[in-house]
């Protein structure tokens, strides 16, 4: 398993699909990851893509904003500060590219299945008939070999996938 180093720039690189609980799950372990580890920042793609204005949705675009995620990400913890950021960004490209250039990377799967999260959440390209959507029209590259996975079927409160991911963030050291 992997060591993090305190008080060292690191990134928690949540990924999955869109809907599985990411975000959410990011800003609920934000407070006890500060604690431990010092000051830390939570950014997802979705604020990302409005602060750039990124806002094609080809695999290639997709792809290349990942890139572009990866080394905002990589800048900001080059400055020792903390990160975790909340992403689709379903490509192996931009995983091994994150294990290859940046220290104290922690990938973190958020498991769920695509007709779940069709059926319990309410994302409106999930429901329309758009191109281009990741798990739906256009296939994900799941990851292969994550730090964490942390399964989200639908039935348990984020809180506690939360308290799940914190006990295997800590299983780290």
């Amino acid at each position: 398993m992997k060591k993090i180093i305190k008080n060292k720039g690191f990134l928690f690189w949540i990924t999955g699909l869109s809907g599985s609980g990411k975000t959410t799950i990011a800003e609920k372990i934000k407070i006890q990851i500060s604690k431990k580890y010092g000051p830390t920042l939570t950014l997802s793609g979705d604020d990302l893509r409005k602060i750039f204005n990124f806002n094609k949705f080809s695999k290639k675009q997709r792809l290349n904003y990942a890139l572009s995620y990866s080394k905002f990400c990589k800048r900001i913890i080059d400055e020792n500060i903390n990160l975790i950021f909340s992403t689709v960004s379903l490509f192996h490209k931009v995983r091994k590219w994150n294990r290859a250039n940046i220290n104290n990377y922690v990938e973190i799967y958020i498991k769920s299945d695509i007709n779940e999260i069709i059926k319990k959440k309410n994302k409106f390209f999930y429901k329309g008939n758009f191109k281009n959507i990741v798990g739906k029209n256009l296939k994900a590259e799941l990851p292969v070999s994550p730090d964490i996975i942390i399964e989200n079927k639908f039935t348990k409160p984020l809180n506690k996938l939360s308290e799940e991911l914190l006990k295997k963030v800590r299983n780290l050291n």
